[in-house]
């Protein structure tokens, strides 16, 4: 099969972009069959593989991790003294945003998987191997001409996102992403040149 030419391949890389409204359509299965196959491509320390996926499509589901959720941000929030009405409306906005995401996928990390588990270094290799499965599925949404968005909330939540989604006991949820047809084109955001950020050696 030929590869298209590397300057569309670029063009394409670098047209992707964070999406936080979608449209009400359903993604067909085998649209989510493929980026969760693409997925699992993306490189690994050690190749050990340690994501698991959580597809989260059902209005009960979505409630539960939004109650999860909420629950713990209203927790932070008013430990650090922010009034209720911003408390109230982080809350609505957060809960709105659960339930319109067509699909969310909940990315964990198996904390059963090891190489070394006396390696201190270890756990923060496979967190990095999070990262690049999560843009990988992005990169993968975005040739299928859906949108997607990677949200860190778990992260401040995770053992009420594991029993919310009823998550096996090792997984560790990291980020998810929503995923949906776009309903918005948001322009590129400003980039520094990459020659500030470069050092040649």
């Amino acid at each position: 099969m030929p590869w298209p030419p590397p300057d569309a391949l670029h063009d394409f890389l670098r047209s992707r972009r964070s999406i936080r409204r979608f449209l009400p359509e359903p993604v067909p299965e085998g649209v989510l069959s493929r980026l969760l196959e693409t997925a699992i491509y993306a490189p690994s320390a050690h190749n050990l593989q340690p994501w698991r996926f959580a597809v989260v499509r059902t209005d009960e589901a979505k409630g539960r991790l939004a109650d999860a959720l909420t629950a713990q941000m209203r927790r932070d929030m008013a430990a650090r003294g922010e009034p209720e009405e911003a408390i109230a409306a982080r809350e609505a906005r957060s809960r709105r945003r659960i339930a319109e995401a067509p699909i969310i996928v909940m990315l964990s990390l198996d904390t059963s998987v090891h190489r070394d588990p006396n390696d201190p270094r270890e756990p923060h290799m496979l967190v990095q191997s999070m990262g690049i499965v999560g843009l990988q599925i992005l990169l993968a949404a975005h040739a299928e001409g859906l949108g997607g968005v990677w949200v860190c909330w778990p992260l401040y939540a995770q053992e009420a996102t594991r029993e919310a989604l009823d998550l096996p006991p090792t997984w560790a949820p990291q980020g998810m992403l929503f995923l949906g047809y776009p309903a918005e084109a948001p322009a590129p955001p400003p980039r520094r040149p990459w020659r500030e950020l470069t050092l040649w050696r």
